[in-house]
């Protein structure tokens, strides 16, 4: 009977490690499963991104071809491609992008640099923000390139009225949404920091700022984009360089195909800074995914 019972044991206590042998090995297959599932949809998700952009451009290709429709108002994608080639080639489209990069990036830096702590100071005293706020909304409402002549009157037709430009028109996106993202920290999280004694330093540090990261980083999305657009009209007028100019002189001189280029490079430039600002935020706001998996 002792030896009956002994072997019973032993048998029970070799099923329970046996099943705790094969839950690991079933948890690590299923955790295997999980992450290929993960990268078959990005892949996916990339696939049909690609077969969109590759219909377009295949329609693009295919009417002026066929004469559907002109190719002297819209040339074939090959045309367009052969004349972003000859300006690459000619070293002429690396002096437009540069000197483009120059203006969109002083103006976009001087903006970014006085919207932010502007814009924290006033989401922090709502009462100053309550006084501002009214001027505020009558400047960003104001058409920015409808000011364009009264930057040249005042500044002239140089560096300065281009880089005043674009200035104005990325700073008010930043401004609000700085403003509304210390508006709308979390009460709580702040009560939470104050009764731990946090000194307002650390509470700006530790509490608010990172609260307000994500509605900044918006703001510098919008800007960015906007940034661009006021950059190529500025440089339609009263320029001798720039992409904008480079739009502008090939239309002047009937060369289509290198206005798409230009054209195509300040699309590809957007999209550019749109992923580095969405890489960027993910970056500096991967607290909220352990937030809330916690």
């Amino acid at each position: 009977m002792r030896l009956a019972a002994t072997c019973q044991r032993f048998w029970q206590t070799g099923g329970v490690l046996a099943k705790a042998q094969v839950k690991p090995a079933a948890a690590e297959k299923k955790g295997g499963e999980i992450v290929v599932n993960a990268y078959r949809e990005k892949g996916w998700k990339i696939l049909k991104r690609v077969i969109a952009i590759g219909f377009i451009v295949a329609i693009w290709q295919v009417l002026p071809s066929t004469g559907v429709i002109d190719p002297r108002s819209l040339p074939a994608f090959s045309a367009v491609i052969q004349g972003l080639l000859e300006l690459i080639l000619s070293g002429e489209l690396l002096t437009h992008a540069l000197a483009s990069f120059q203006r969109s990036l002083m103006g976009f830096f001087v903006a970014v640099s006085l919207a932010i702590p502007l814009g924290i100071f006033m989401g922090w005293f709502k009462r100053v923000e309550k006084i501002v706020d009214p001027l505020m909304q009558i400047c960003r409402n104001t058409a920015t390139l409808a000011l364009y002549p009264v930057f040249i009157l005042v500044f002239g037709l140089g560096e300065v009225s281009k880089i005043g430009i674009i200035f104005w028109g990325s700073i008010w996106p930043i401004l609000i949404n700085t403003i509304e993202g210390v508006k709308t920290v979390d009460p709580l999280l702040v009560k939470a920091a104050r009764s731990m004694a946090m000194s307002r330093l650390g509470l700006f540090i530790h509490v608010i700022l990172p609260a307000a990261v994500p509605s900044i980083l918006t703001g510098l999305r919008i800007s960015a984009t906007r940034s661009l657009i006021i950059l190529v009209a500025a440089e339609m007028l009263g320029a001798s360089a720039g992409l904008g100019f480079l739009i502008f002189d090939a239309q002047h001189k009937y060369q289509p195909e290198k206005m798409y280029a230009g054209i195509l490079v300040l699309m590809m430039l957007g999209m550019s800074v749109n992923y580095l600002i969405v890489t960027l935020e993910s970056y500096l706001t991967r607290w909220k995914g352990t937030a809330e998996t916690a």
